[in-house]
């Protein structure tokens, strides 16, 4: 079994050895520029269960790269949601595949059944295809309004190019297409929505509806009385704000979706002593010279921490029965114990449905939490030493306890909640 530790150990040990220790930093992996932050926002038409429109979007790590689909079926309801769920899911699978816009509007013109009164058979579709590596956003619409691109508080506008889409000789179909692609900067914003944001208010006082001009300059107004809004809490002002315009009775589906571009918030996670003891002094240093916000987690990997670092560590009260207190450590913002309380976070991760307006309590898992989900790149640096109270000697190290945690953790917070994650072992 130590054998196998040891060359686990050392085939997943990726530190670059600096002798200075006051300069000994993460060795970090394609550091993006900016980061994408991603939000949406939905109500339903008055009266259904089930929301017309779709929204999905999914970060491809091994890319860089971010896909936003946003598509809005004919009609609203179960008959609605269905057109836009296949529009939505072929949009975005496709739109991995680098497949080109005539191509795409091609393989969901077929996919679509045909309405028998309207004789049409479509849903729109907004798709952001986002390399943050390349430095490049491109934009494909189809019958959408057009998407709004802000760069600080001014609407910026790129090159956008049309283009017809039609159907075989037997299917007389036309699609008009319209597709821009840009730079983004840091502060940009991407705003895109179904047309029953624009056309709120219509029948209630508005004319022609709500309309684009309003909409760009109610986010413009948003946006200077608030500069770092997040992409959700912008997303869900200007669709409540139509819901307002049809007088809190949605005459359509409502959905706002947002990227905003900005500066990444970055946080360590530290947990396990590090396989060989002689390590934990450079542990310790990687954790001290982060710039960002640092959770320990741990009880022996507090202990090395404070004794490498020589610093005090304090209890406080406990605020959760089910777990150990946490600690108070000098520039770490948060101290917990390990693999009870990282269990718990990761179940509690697992099983919610997050969103800006929910409520944390105080414990120590809850904590960890909402850090967490206020962070953009998360690095976890994971001591590989085993710890025997947590370890059964007949289970191959592959499974041992804490790297199995890990795992879990990582998993739902990089495709649940879209984060950058990176381990380190040690």
């Amino acid at each position: 079994m130590s054998l196998i530790h040891n060359c686990f150990v050392f085939l997943c040990f990726n530190f670059k050895t600096i002798i200075d220790l006051d300069k000994l930093t993460l060795e970090l992996d394609d550091e993006a520029k900016y980061h994408a932050e991603v939000g949406y926002y939905q109500i339903n038409h008055e009266g259904e269960k089930i929301c017309g429109d779709v929204f999905l979007f999914k970060r491809i790590p091994e890319e860089n790269r971010i896909i936003c689909v946003l598509s809005d079926g004919i009609g609203h309801g179960v008959r609605a949601n269905v057109l836009a769920t296949l529009t939505a899911t072929i949009s975005l699978n496709f739109s991995m595949e680098h497949k080109d816009a005539n191509a795409l509007a091609g393989i969901i013109m077929k996919a679509l059944p045909v309405c028998s009164e309207r004789k049409i058979s479509y849903s729109t579709y907004t798709i952001i295809d986002i390399s943050i590596s390349g430095d490049t956003v491109s934009i494909l619409e189809y019958d959408n309004p057009q998407t709004l691109i802000l760069r600080g508080n001014r609407i910026y506008q790129p090159a956008w190019t049309l283009a017809k889409y039609k159907g075989d000789s037997k299917d007389k179909r036309v699609m008009d297409l319209k597709k821009c692609s840009f730079i983004p900067q840091m502060e940009d914003r991407i705003v895109f929505c179904s047309d029953g944001i624009v056309q709120s208010g219509l029948g209630e006082g508005m004319i022609m509806g709500w309309g684009r001009i309003e909409l760009i300059q109610f986010v413009q107004r948003i946006v200077e009385m608030n500069p770092n809004i997040s992409a959700t809490d912008l997303a869900e002002r200007v669709v409540r704000r139509a819901a307002a315009n049809d007088l809190l009775k949605p005459k359509d589906d409502l959905t706002c979706g947002v990227v905003y571009f900005r500066q990444p918030r970055k946080l360590i996670l530290c947990t396990g002593p590090p396989f060989n003891p002689g390590k934990d002094n450079e542990f310790a240093h990687i954790l001290k010279n982060f710039e960002g916000k640092k959770i320990v987690s741990g009880a022996t990997t507090t202990e090395i921490i404070a004794r490498e670092l020589k610093r005090s560590v304090t209890n406080e009260e406990r605020l959760d029965p089910a777990l150990p207190p946490s600690s108070k450590m000098m520039g770490i913002d948060l101290v917990t114990e390990g693999v009870l309380t990282l269990s718990k976070a990761t179940f509690m991760l697992n099983h919610f449905n997050y969103n800006s307006h929910i409520q944390f309590g105080r414990g120590p898992a809850d904590q960890i939490c909402k850090m967490l989900l206020d962070t953009d790149a998360i690095y976890i640096l994971v001591g590989t030493k085993i710890n025997e109270s947590h370890h059964d000697p007949n289970l191959p190290v592959e499974i041992e306890i804490r790297k199995s945690l890990i795992q879990r953790l990582t998993k739902v917070l990089s495709e649940k909640y879209m984060k950058v994650v990176n381990i380190k072992y040690m």
